[in-house]
């Protein structure tokens, strides 16, 4: 963990350090514009080739196909069943509607919102199986009305998904369940297979070479946004319970290599504090060599003059999940702009959002946060607008139309409206 206090000489440097957002390192791009073309052009030869190099199972040619059923236990099936109810009920909210207005000259104009027909999700699997995100990715494209949803997330090594994640993929709405990951997964989607047909647009989290394959793939199809490596903000003043911070700031170093674990703070008691809780709570966790690697490489606790400085800092660095531990926690979100997700509250844990709350916890990450949103159900829906006009409308806008089509030197256009007004009868 790296401590950074506004005292400090170095203070400026480092927190430049910690806003540098990483760009694809070179070997990164280019290892996934190799698999990228090779997968375009051998198909699923390309992709079981490539599982087997990095690590997966190897998968025969006819197999990438999960055709089981799931099996779990009656606690399972619970638990999956009251996050899927929470998360269909926001993502049902949220949905566009059809609209339409009348405008100035009569016409009538408005929108119409469809699903895609054929869609794919990425489950990452890594060193745990991710079933929340089954739930806060496929429920949503089912909720928009997507009638083909294709997932693709990494097997064990004896060539099987984990049970409790495929019967979720089920229960959220998946139609076919792949059993491939990493960028050889979104080659597949994008361009097709000879076992997987290609997908309109592509959905979910991933590392950084599928974080970089959908980058890459993107104008070919559709992306919804590059969600890489966890991070977390927590936002505190002095009347945080420090036990609980560092909780919140330990739980998010699980997801893993490359997550961004940052606490800020105007307490330099808290600080202290917060630094002896995260240590003395890893050494209780299972997984403490792993926490240790991430909190060394990622972590960052930092001590700043006062909460304005606290939160232009945190809208300069747009976290995926800022959990707010002040005294007036709503007053604060007020102020917060860039971050994926908001956390009010010391009973709002960001595991509620990963877990069951409603909104998906697939978030922009990466500074992501300052132009983009979370994954969310109208990203399910294609919009198109639409213009209606009787003979009277375009009568009335006739004039805007040729004074415009005078303009632009586009006579075409202008004649392509009088033509119209010209005949006596309607085609």
């Amino acid at each position: 963990m790296e401590i950074l206090r506004y005292t400090d000489s170095s203070f400026a440097g480092a927190l430049k350090k910690l806003l540098r957002k990483a760009i694809p390192q070179a070997g990164v791009e280019n290892t996934v514009r190799e698999i990228l073309r090779d997968v375009r052009e051998k198909g699923d030869e390309a992709v079981v080739r490539y599982t087997e190099r990095f690590g997966g199972p190897r998968l025969p040619l006819d197999g990438l196909l999960e055709t089981r059923k799931a099996a779990v236990a009656a606690a399972t099936r619970s638990a999956v069943a009251k996050a899927h109810r929470n998360v269909l009920k926001f993502a049902k909210k949220s949905l566009r509607k059809n609209w339409e207005i009348r405008n100035a000259q009569g016409g009538i104009t408005g929108e119409r919102f469809s699903p895609f027909e054929r869609v794919g999700i990425y489950v990452p699997g890594g060193t745990a199986p991710l079933i929340s995100t089954a739930i806060m990715t496929v429920t949503l494209a089912a909720a928009a009305g997507v009638p083909e949803i294709v997932v693709t997330t990494p097997a064990d090594a004896s060539g099987k998904i984990n049970d409790a994640l495929l019967f979720a993929l089920e229960y959220a709405g998946a139609t076919e369940v792949y059993k491939i990951g990493g960028a050889q997964a979104i080659a597949a989607l994008a361009y097709g297979t000879q076992s997987i047909r290609g997908v309109q647009k592509i959905a979910g989290p991933g590392n950084a070479y599928v974080v970089e394959a959908k980058r890459q793939v993107f104008g070919e199809v559709s992306i919804d946004l590059l969600p890489g490596p966890s991070e977390v903000l927590v936002l505190a003043d002095g009347t945080a319970n420090a036990a609980w911070a560092a909780a919140e700031l330990l739980a998010q170093a699980e997801h893993g290599k490359g997550s961004g674990i940052v606490f800020v703070t105007t307490s330099p008691a808290l600080l202290a504090a917060v630094h002896a809780e995260i240590q003395s709570q890893t050494m209780s966790l299972s997984r403490r060599e792993h926490l240790e690697g991430v909190l060394a490489a990622g972590a960052y606790l930092i001590l700043v003059e006062d909460m304005a400085e606290a939160i232009r800092l945190c809208n300069a660095y747009a976290p995926e999940h800022c959990a707010i531990l002040t005294a007036d926690p709503e007053a604060t979100a007020e102020e917060i702009h860039s971050a994926g997700a908001l956390f009010l509250g010391a009973y709002s844990p960001v595991a509620a959002g990963d877990f069951m709350a409603g909104p998906s916890h697939t978030l922009p990450t990466g500074g992501g946060g300052k132009s983009f949103p979370g994954l969310m159900a109208d990203m399910f829906q294609r919009r198109t607008s639409w213009v209606k006009m009787d003979r009277a409308a375009l009568q009335k806008s006739l004039p805007i139309i040729e004074a415009f089509s005078a303009l632009e030197g586009l006579d075409a256009h202008g004649r392509s409206a009088s033509i119209r007004l010209e005949e006596t009868k309607n085609p």
